[in-house]
């Protein structure tokens, strides 16, 4: 009976995205995990997360672009300050992704110091 409630709550609660500090988001980041970075592509020429790939959030293709992904995989996102990618990262989990951390503060936040 324990086992049939514990797999009945893992089922009812829908993944979270994980908002990290930078100092754990960049222990995922050399770990290999998968980055993606949801500015637009000029913000993206002016500097990224060696890595990252770039799929706009603000973009029509974006839906179609994350479909190609694994929803199994563990995700890192970011943006410029982290506002469009925690968004991004619930879009990502209504469509079925599991393991998405988000960056705190965004590229602006990985930048500094």
């Amino acid at each position: 009976m324990r086992l049939i409630l514990l797999l009945l709550f893992w089922i009812t609660q829908p993944p979270k995205v994980e908002v990290l500090e930078k100092q754990q988001y960049k222990a995922l980041v050399e770990k290999g995990y998968f980055v993606i970075d949801v500015r637009t592509p000029e913000e993206f020429e002016e500097g990224h997360i060696e890595g990252a790939k770039n799929i706009n959030v603000k973009s029509e293709a974006f839906v179609t672009e994350i479909e190609k992904l694994s929803k199994s995989d563990t995700l890192l996102v970011y943006c410029r300050s982290g506002r469009r990618s925690l968004y991004a990262a619930q879009v990502m989990v209504s469509f079925g992704f599991q393991k998405i951390y988000d960056l705190e503060g965004g590229f602006l936040k990985w930048e500094s110091e």
